[in-house]
Formats: C-alpha cells, structure tokens, sequence
C-alpha cells in the first residue's frame, strides 16, 4: 500500500498534477492499518463478521466474506481473483460455511474471453525470446510492478537454469525491485512450493545472479543499450509513462530488437495503440519539446499472464462453490462482459443473476 501509493505521488508530480493528497497522509493511513491474516474471523461491527481468503491474483489481494447477524445471511465479495494456481500464488479460495450473495468480478466474463493456457503462454515467451537473442537482439517487456513482473521472473529463472533460454542479464527497472523485496518479504502468502524454496531450501529465485536492479538512471541504461543481448522487464505496463519510455527511446529503434506485452493493455493507452500497429511514438524530448520516436522493433503479444481468472475460470469459481450462493452480483467489468458473466451464469446454475448499473440499491433480504 505504501509503495504504490507513494508511487502515484511520484507520477503525479512529475506529470505536474495535483493529487488529492500528501506523502504524510499516505503515512498518517497506514498507522491506522490493521492487517489481517487469511482466514480470521474479525468483528468489524456489533452485527457483522470479516474473513480474509486469499484471492490468487497479487500478493495479499483477499476475498472478503461477511456474516451478518446472529447467521442471518453471509455475503461475499470475490475482489480480483485467479481461480487457477500461478506460479506465483495458489488459486483464489471459494470455500465458504455458507454464501447467501456473492458480488463476483466480471474483468474477462465475455463469451469470448478464453486466455492461453499458461503452459503454452511461457512456451510462446521463450521462443520470442530465443529467436530474439539468436538475432543479437534484446528484448524489452513493459510489466505490471507487482504480481506481473513476479510471474515473468520466475519463468525466466527456471528457463535459464534448464538451459531453455540463454543466459542472458535480466534487467529490471522502475518499482519492481522494490515490489520483488516486498514478495520475498512475505513468502507465506506464495505459492506452497515457491514459499518453500525461499524458507527452507535456500534456493530464493528472486535472488538469481541473471537479475540486475537498474538503479544508476539514464547512464546504466545507454549502458545496457548499447551492450549485447539481455531482457528488460520494466515499468509502466501500459505503456504510459516511467522508464519504458526511456527503454523505447534507446531500443525503439533497432530492428533486432522485440517489445512483448504480457499484460492487459487498456483502450485508450500507448500500449494498446502500439499492439494495433503504431509505430510512430509521441515522445517527450525536452531538450527541442514533443518528438515522435519511428518504432522499428517488432512487437508481440503473449497471453496467459495475467491476474484475472478468465471466463471459465470464473465459470469454474462458481460452479465448484459448495452450497451455491442463491443470488451472483456480476461487477468490475466492460458491461458487455458483465451482462455476458450474469446471463451465462443464470443458464448454466439457475441462479439468480443481476449487472447492476452504478448506483443501483439491492435489498438483499
């Protein structure tokens, strides 16, 4: 919570905005924190009882149930979840005493929102990388600070040490190092077998030699850029701002070179524009103001990464619930996804099903 949200305050200013609040507000916030382990029961109120389940998309994200009254109805809020286990963390968790409602995550609910299977997701990865480096090249990958760039780095660590990638240096820029330390920090919220590794087997992959923190600024990056074959994993992941601006500025360029998204890029932001085929880059150069950048680095796309459970992941959610919940609240989508998400549902259950509209009231009894 800290890091991001000083995070923002570091953007802010930098793009010269006014954000609604101060770094020692943001300190102010956390002393009035109270962390809560998965699965205690808390009261948060004299008629209402909180539990925490892990949630399967980043580190400590929660699914959050309520007990209401003496029993008299429970409700639950899915949150963002990943129903499948990751690399990273064990699958989000849909076993409850008993769900009257649950408000469920809609993100990939449309009809046609089927990922790549994982496996095939880190397959496709490596080739990129394989063909890219083969051709002396070096490959730039935007990626989410937390849970993303985690996932990435534990596939690349094992692709090294099996010898299915060269060994190349991994760069990594912007917040990740940071939120990495974080990860490495809290290992009992990771997957069993990787908390493993990192408490017993002194075998912490994070900590691989092939990592290297960028921390000397615009020097250690022409550095990298004018060395041989590496990755780079680096912030924004959108594509909106932070070092990979500058990453584009010093590899953009080079036709050996190859950008891979391996996250959800949002309409409206440079990374999905550059996805659709832009390859002319507003820049922003001030030494002669706005300049544009001609991309000539191929581009690919790689699904299967990310921390959304996708449309049968979030079928499967609800279907091995054990009772089902007697009504689904789809939310937190495009509303085609979530009026998709709430009709198959009601098909397939014979449940009650709604998308709410913002500000809509439900009564739940």
């Amino acid at each position: 919570m800290g890091l991001l949200t000083l995070d923002y305050l570091d953007v802010a200013a930098k793009e010269g905005r006014a954000p609604p609040y101060e770094s020692e507000q943001v300190r102010e916030a956390i002393k009035h924190c109270i962390p809560l382990e998965y699965g205690d029961v808390t009261d948060i109120a004299p008629d209402l009882k909180l539990t925490f389940h892990n949630a399967g998309h980043i580190l400590g994200s929660a699914v959050s149930h309520f007990h209401v009254g003496d029993g008299l109805y429970n409700v639950a809020f899915s949150g963002d979840i990943h129903y499948d286990d990751t690399r990273l963390f064990n699958g989000a968790v849909n076993e409850f005493p008993r769900v009257e409602t649950l408000v469920m995550e809609s993100t990939y609910g449309g009809r046609n929102d089927f990922q790549t299977d994982q496996e095939d997701s880190e397959e496709e990865l490596k080739r990129v990388i394989r063909e890219t480096t083969e051709e002396g090249g070096k490959i730039l990958i935007p990626a989410f600070a937390v849970g993303r760039s985690q996932e990435i780095m534990l596939v690349l660590e094992e692709a090294m040490r099996n010898g299915e990638i060269p060994e190349v240096p991994v760069h990594l820029d912007g917040m990740i190092w940071e939120a990495t330390a974080i990860h490495t920090t809290y290992p009992e919220y990771l997957r069993d077998d990787l908390r493993d590794r990192i408490f017993h087997d002194d075998e912490n992959p994070f900590l691989s030699e092939q990592f290297n923190h960028i921390d000397g600024g615009e020097d250690e990056r022409q550095e990298v850029a004018d060395g041989g074959p590496c990755i780079v994993l680096s912030t924004s992941g959108m594509v909106e701002g932070g070092p990979i601006m500058s990453w584009l500025n010093h590899v953009g360029s080079e036709e050996d070179s190859t950008l891979v998204f391996v996250g959800y890029q949002a309409q409206g932001t440079l990374g999905r524009r550059i996805q659709n085929g832009w390859d002319e880059i507003p820049m922003d150069d001030r030494s002669n103001g706005r300049g544009t950048l001609s991309l000539n680095m191929n581009v690919e796309t790689v699904d299967g990464f990310s921390g959304h459970a996708d449309r049968q992941g979030l079928m499967n959610f609800v279907r091995t619930m054990n009772p089902r919940p007697e009504k689904v609240l789809c939310v937190h989508g495009d509303e085609s996804s979530v009026q998709d998400l709430s009709s198959a549902l009601y098909h397939e259950f014979n449940m009650r099903t709604f998308a709410p509209k913002n500000l809509e009231t439900f009564r739940f009894k």
